[in-house]
């Protein structure tokens, strides 16, 4: 007979993983000592390597590999793939399916590695596959958008889109390694380059009022891509988002709060109600704008700091405002995919203040509509402030 105290056993452990974090101006030229330095090769053996990259980086992506190849400890196992960027490489099974196929084609295992030199949606695609292959192998992620860099790229969430819902197939990794390279971010068009800073305002509200205010101060220098600015933008929001991973306690979302989702069930429902022809910084600035609209009218966020969260992103150069949030109800179906997707009950961050959030279990759907409906004329209010005044020169 088995000891009956043995029988019924709740063990704790944990995992000890690392989060490899570099910051390059040029990663393909003199700057690749540093993703070398993050491929490991066996005693003996050369570390089998395979590059995964959007077709619009196929030039950097060839100088990488090219001296990737020159490499005394690195088998480049074939010329590097390229894929689609954009969402829409999330919105079917297709370069994933791809992605697979060349692993199991050339080999791969579990110590082997992918380099994804691509944007957020790219980088969910790829570090999908490269998650459920063999159960995993290892993944070296080269963001190539401000969001990327800012947020995602140092995430450790791999997901596509299925049944018109954002990341419902998907799989919890911790990359290998992560690369936020400047030079990558130069050829980004102005669009892209400053709707990923909605995710540098997001977790400065939830973490720092100094960088919130800072953010403030060089949001016009931000917007006209300022070198100095905008680079500090990115590695702030970055750290900031990898502390929160790292020393959140809760890396895998096991539990019912999901702080770095501030802004995201209205943005992961605008996004397929636009058929993603919004991006989804685009989406994540007017989330946030809700929600901390509501969060002044119902949790008591000083409408001084709401206007200025208004401001802040509007200057960076983000809209504001969709004609798909509304109907308002349709939008507001976005609060039950959420919790669907977390399971158990809802759980939603607001804000007291700067810096001081709260984890809130209901919605308050008349408030809600009150807070878009004033998003909609506080948008009107900052275009007309854009608008030449008359008899004005120039």
């Amino acid at each position: 007979m088995p000891d009956p105290s043995e029988t019924s056993l709740d063990i704790q452990f944990s995992v000890p993983f690392v989060h490899r974090l570099r910051v390059t101006d040029d990663v393909s030229r003199e700057d690749l000592p540093q993703l070398l330095s993050v491929i490991e090769a066996g005693s003996g053996d050369r570390a089998k390597v395979l590059l995964i990259a959007e077709r619009s980086l196929a030039e950097p992506t060839t100088r990488i590999a090219d001296q990737l190849g020159q490499a005394n400890r690195i088998d480049l196992v074939d010329a590097p793939v390229l894929v689609d960027g954009g969402e829409d490489i999330k919105n079917s099974s297709t370069t994933v399916d791809l992605i697979l196929q060349q692993i199991n084609q050339l080999n791969l295992d579990r110590r082997s590695y992918m380099v994804a030199i691509g944007g957020g949606a790219m980088l969910d695609a790829v570090g999908y596959a490269a998650a459920v292959a063999h159960r995993g192998i290892r993944l070296i992620r080269l963001p190539t958008t401000t969001l990327a860099q800012a947020d995602s790229g140092v995430g450790v969430k791999n997901a596509i889109n299925h049944f018109e819902k954002k990341n419902w197939i998907g799989t919890f990794a911790v990359p290998w390694a992560v690369i936020n390279d400047a030079s990558l971010l130069q050829t980004l068009p102005d669009r892209d380059f400053r709707c990923g800073f909605s995710e540098a305002v997001k977790v400065s509200l939830l973490k720092s009022e100094a960088e919130f205010s800072w953010l403030c101060e060089n949001a016009d220098a931000i917007r006209e891509r300022e070198a100095v600015a905008s680079k500090r933008a990115v590695h702030r929001s970055c750290l900031l988002h990898l502390k929160h991973i790292t020393h959140g306690g809760d890396p895998f979302e096991m539990l019912e709060a999901r702080p770095l989702d501030f802004g995201h069930w209205s943005a992961h429902r605008l996004e397929p109600l636009t058929h993603y022809r919004i991006r989804h910084g685009e989406a994540v600035a007017i989330g946030v704008a809700i929600d901390t609209i509501y969060s002044s009218l119902k949790f008591g966020f000083p409408e001084q700091d709401m206007r200025a969260v208004c401001k802040c992103l509007d200057r960076l150069g983000i809209q504001l405002w969709h004609e798909e949030l509304t109907p308002i109800e349709r939008l507001m179906q976005g609060l039950e995919e959420f919790r669907q997707h977390l399971g158990g009950r809802l759980t939603i961050t607001m804000l007291r203040g700067v810096g001081d959030p709260i984890d809130v279990h209901e919605i308050d759907h008349t408030t809600m509509r009150k807070a878009i409906n004033q998003l909609q004329q506080i948008q009107q209010e900052l275009a007309v402030s854009h608008e030449p005044k008359v008899g004005s020169k120039g």
